[in-house]
């Protein structure tokens, strides 16, 4: 009773003239209310008597009354269709009662007539209850963002405070070491003269192919003698910082070990061949016979059915692929690998930019810059991947009740690296055991 009382009436705040709600709601000097437009209208109709009256008291006016618009009889309109608004959200269609009961098996709100018939039987609660539940997990969740967001910041101020000791670390060096760069520059020079030599010799006429080969080895053995030689000089005579100095870490033995390192990749829609589905939250990419509805993207592979990962890896880092049908590729590659056509310089494997393993039913093959080595071992289903950045590290493991080394790189990687995969089909078009392969969540 008390809110019905506190609720604005709808009929002492209508227009007597058009018997609707007031809009721009306007009030005589006699106190009475009407709609601006319904008021006007009726003394534009008394304009020829130049008599003007109340349609309500009938108190005439001997000049036309100035009309100012009432807010506070405006705002009770506001009101009244705003609550009617609210009540009719909170209705139930079926039996018009009011919803305050919430079917947790049905995940929505209902009357106590819904919850004695259909709802029967179902796990309910008041809605004030489920709303208060839903506002505390939102607030815990919130909560949790907020606490991994420190913890992101606290991880850069730390890569920062390494950052500036590295360089700090560098600028020494450069200061105590000018005469190694000096020496350096020098071989460098001398290093793109014999190239140059070389890159002239080889544009020659191919009927002195015999010839240039062997000026060329000549050059090349005499430019290592020289970089050799000089190298060692230099190593002899320049003491690196401790920084650089520092000993590696040793390389995990056990997939405990390996789990430390565990990273979890997602993969770049923005990437992907058209080809080529992701799911399970862009990690599991699928050959496909329809064409994705990707847009158009500068990053996107338009010749190889592959795709890379969103996140750079640097440091250390492990991961697991998952795969299934005729075979699969598993790489990485740098950012800047080619992504138009289909020439070798996009495909995985096929080029300096990338690096990968080729895993079918009854084989693997190393590749990395169109060079392919035969690689033995257990076959599996899935594959683990380690890297280690800065030791220039990057092994293949098969992995089932065992962990087995397929193959392992040393070299040095001058970029941020991308995981990858290539999905091979059954042949042709029609892809009818297209493959996948699924990026694994390791923790």
């Amino acid at each position: 009773m008390a809110q019905q009382r506190d609720q604005p009436n709808s009929e002492k705040i209508s227009c007597s003239i058009c018997l609707d709600l007031l809009k721009d709601p306007v009030t005589t000097s006699c106190g009475h209310s009407y709609c601006m437009d319904c008021i006007k209208t009726h003394w534009d109709g008394e304009g020829g008597k130049r008599i003007y009256s109340c349609p309500q008291c009938r108190k005439t006016f001997k000049r036309r009354p100035d009309l100012q618009k009432n807010i506070l009889l405006a705002e009770l309109v506001e009101e009244l269709k705003k609550t009617g608004l609210q009540a009719a959200a909170n209705i139930c269609s079926r039996h018009d009662k009011m919803m305050e009961i919430f079917c947790g098996n049905d995940q929505q709100l209902i009357c106590f007539l819904c919850a004695m018939d259909e709802h029967k039987g179902h796990k309910i609660v008041p809605a004030a209850v489920e709303r208060m539940k839903k506002q505390k997990e939102l607030e815990v969740s919130r909560l949790n963002i907020q606490q991994r967001i420190q913890d992101r910041q606290k991880d850069v101020k730390l890569l920062q405070q390494e950052l500036e000791d590295i360089r700090v670390s560098a600028d020494k060096t450069v200061e105590d070491s000018k005469e190694m760069f000096t020496e350096m520059i020098r071989v460098k020079e001398v290093k793109e003269k014999l190239e140059k030599e070389i890159r002239d010799l080889k544009r020659k006429d191919t009927e002195h192919l015999e010839d240039v080969t062997a000026a060329v080895k000549e050059l090349r053995g005499k430019l290592q003698d020289i970089l050799k030689e000089t190298w060692t000089n230099i190593s002899l005579t320049i003491t690196q910082p401790d920084v650089l100095l520092s000993e590696p870490q040793p390389e995990p033995k056990t997939r405990d070990e390996f789990l430390k390192y565990s990273t979890e990749i997602t993969l770049d829609p923005n990437t992907a061949h058209r080809y080529v589905l992701l799911s399970a939250g862009n990690r599991k990419a699928t050959l496909r016979e329809q064409k994705q509805r990707y847009p158009d993207h500068p990053d996107r592979f338009t010749g190889s059915w592959q795709v890379l990962s969103r996140e750079s890896l640097t440091g250390r880092c492990y991961w697991e692929v998952e795969w299934s049908g005729l075979g699969v590729v598993v790489a990485v590659a740098y950012k800047n690998i080619c992504r138009k056509g289909n020439s070798d310089k996009c495909e995985f494997g096929r080029n300096d930019r990338s690096w990968s393993l080729r895993c079918g039913p009854n084989r693997y093959k190393f590749s990395y810059n169109n060079t392919k080595t035969p690689v033995s071992g257990p076959r599996s289903s899935r594959i683990g991947v380690y890297l280690d950045h800065r030791a220039g590290i990057l092994s293949f493991y098969s992995i089932s009740e065992t962990m087995t080394l397929l193959h392992r790189v040393q070299t040095t990687f001058t970029e941020p690296l991308h995981a990858g995969v290539y999905l091979f089909s059954d042949g042709g078009w029609l892809f009818s055991s297209g493959a996948t392969a699924e990026f694994l969540k390791l923790r």
